[in-house]
């Protein structure tokens, strides 16, 4: 088995919420595990599956332009504008994909903390009595303003610093995350990173981690679901 790396990739919010979707749907090798990290072409906040637009829209910052963009995961309100962004698909079947979604999310998090404390971010995990609900009694909330069970926090400050949100079908699991670099602290050295978080993921995967190029998918489809996430009507069915 097999942890596919994939290239980095700069795209607007719909374009990057679109292949996330498609490397769960439409992978070449449906059996592989992919990870991806990605950038972001102009400042962007995307937003959970099931929230609602009309209290989304009052959390974000007046007067400015950026993306918006419905998730196909769920979770709460993210802001992309200084963030370190990543997906990782796991095939139907995989025994992570099988798990609660505590204990995947939790999985997933302590690869990610122990590569932070490698360079020596005092990085762990959100026990269950300390988390804090989200602002405003929404649940969820806006990711940053709220902590929940298994979130990555700094230990010293208590400052969150990593959260996710998942989608289960039955093609796998899809996690996407989101890591606030400030959080992280501005000594952090992204692509070292980048290569401790894989290996963590591959090792605790049961795998061994690849760098791959990108996949061939169909471009009817990537222009057509593309098309799907930046229309209103995805934006604003809630």
């Amino acid at each position: 088995m097999t942890l596919h790396v994939l290239p980095d990739r700069t795209g607007s919010a719909a374009e990057n919420m679109a292949l996330d979707f498609l490397l769960l749907q439409r992978y070449p090798e449906p059996q592989a595990l992919r990870f991806r990290h990605y950038n972001w072409h102009r400042p962007a906040f995307t937003f959970g599956y099931s929230q609602k637009i009309a209290w989304v829209s009052g959390q974000l910052p007046p007067g400015e332009s950026f993306d918006l963009c419905r998730r196909p995961t769920g979770g709460g309100v993210v802001d992309h504008r200084q963030d370190w962004t990543y997906a990782l698909i796991l095939p139907r079947g995989h025994p992570w994909e099988e798990l609660p979604a505590p204990q995947s999310y939790r999985g997933v998090h302590e690869c990610l903390a122990t590569a932070l404390r490698l360079q020596a971010i005092p990085a762990g995990l959100k026990p269950p009595a300390a988390a804090t609900p989200p602002a405003g009694g929404q649940a969820p909330g806006v990711c940053f303003q709220s902590t929940e069970i298994h979130d990555v926090i700094h230990e010293l400050s208590g400052e969150k610093i990593a959260g996710g949100a998942q989608k289960r079908n039955k093609h796998g699991l899809l996690f996407q995350g989101s890591i606030a670099q400030a959080a992280a602290g501005p000594a952090m050295d992204w692509d070292r990173f980048h290569a401790d978080f894989t290996a963590e993921l591959a090792r605790a995967l049961s795998c061994e981690a690849e760098p791959v190029p990108w996949p061939d998918l169909a471009e009817s489809e990537v222009e057509g679901l593309i098309e799907q996430y930046a229309a209103p009507e995805w934006t604003a069915q809630r």
